[in-house]
């Protein structure tokens, strides 16, 4: 049983479909089939139920995946160690960012891997979750730093979370919400409603946390730049619901900050596409410990 093999047939697996695995393992399909043949053979079973539409794993292959898994992700950490060793560790890592990042430990994590691998070019790209998570699932983002759904993440993602926080409510200084102890979600939708638009991650969780209240959700501004929210509260458009962590929040005079009842708190993570498909600069990025992720003293 060769490693190569094992590739491949994880492959075949995860693209259900031999063609879409040849391609992703730059060989012909016919050198694939083979492999899978040969291994079939070797192991006494089937390892996948074939039609003229589609290819699915038999009991066999869902027994054989978790071993497969484990080889290749050990050759995978061998290979990406032994680079970093040798200082050859190169390439592009391209990650996705919504909104928050500024205020997440994600740039000192990059920090610490510029430090490590400094050959590697770090490709960032900004945007709301919406519209990064299918650029992880179809390969043309390594990961994405996005707010995690309240119905939890796609099984085929792997994640790291590096941001724990909660919504508050940006209240202009001179009304009188701004000395209440706390705002609860029928208060803040009587006066005019202004938070992040449906592309954002959160706007799920604060569209679930008022269906729970059975407060209507009615967004009278929709903007994912929380800077233009503050600038919006200022100006007496209405009251925001904000990142607690957004930057900037907490230094703006005319603002003030006031807590929600009930919290609704959050996580956003680093999200990536779990399997061996993974690059060598996200494969050195997510075996960085947690410590990692804290600034150096000089920073």
């Amino acid at each position: 049983m060769e490693v190569r093999t094992l590739q491949y047939f994880l492959a075949v697996a995860e693209e259900q479909s031999f063609t879409r695995a040849a391609a992703r393992c730059h060989v012909a399909q016919p050198a694939i089939s083979q492999q899978i043949r040969s291994l079939e053979r070797e192991l006494g079973e089937a390892l996948f139920d074939r039609d003229s539409r589609t290819v699915r794993l038999t009991a066999a292959g869902e027994a054989l995946m978790p071993h497969a898994r484990t080889v290749s992700a050990a050759v995978a950490a061998a290979k990406a160690e032994f680079a970093a060793r040798s200082g050859l560790l190169t390439g592009t890592l391209s990650l996705g960012a919504a909104d928050g990042v500024e205020s997440s430990s994600l740039p000192a994590l990059l920090g610490t891997f510029h430090r490590l691998y400094p050959g590697v070019t770090v490709h960032l790209v900004e945007g709301a979750s919406a519209g990064l998570v299918p650029q992880v699932r179809q390969g043309s983002l390594d990961a994405v730093f996005v707010a995690v759904p309240p119905t939890g993440l796609d099984p085929g993602f792997g994640h790291r979370v590096l941001v724990r926080d909660e919504i508050v409510a940006l209240v202009a200084a001179d009304r009188p919400q701004a000395r209440q102890a706390a705002l609860s979600l029928r208060e803040v939708s009587a006066a005019p409603l202004i938070t992040y638009g449906p592309d954002s991650g959160l706007h799920p969780r604060l569209r679930r946390a008022f269906e729970e209240a059975e407060v209507p959700f009615r967004p009278a501004y929709s903007t994912n730049h929380v800077a233009l929210q503050l600038e919006l509260v200022a100006a007496g458009a209405g009251i925001a619901l904000a990142a607690g962590g957004a930057g900037g929040i907490t230094r703006d005079p005319r603002v003030t900050v006031v807590p929600v009842t009930p919290r609704i708190p959050y996580a956003k993570a680093l999200v990536w596409r779990a399997g061996p498909h993974s690059s060598a600069p996200l494969r050195a990025l997510l075996d960085l410990p947690p410590s990692a992720a804290e600034p150096s003293p000089s920073e």
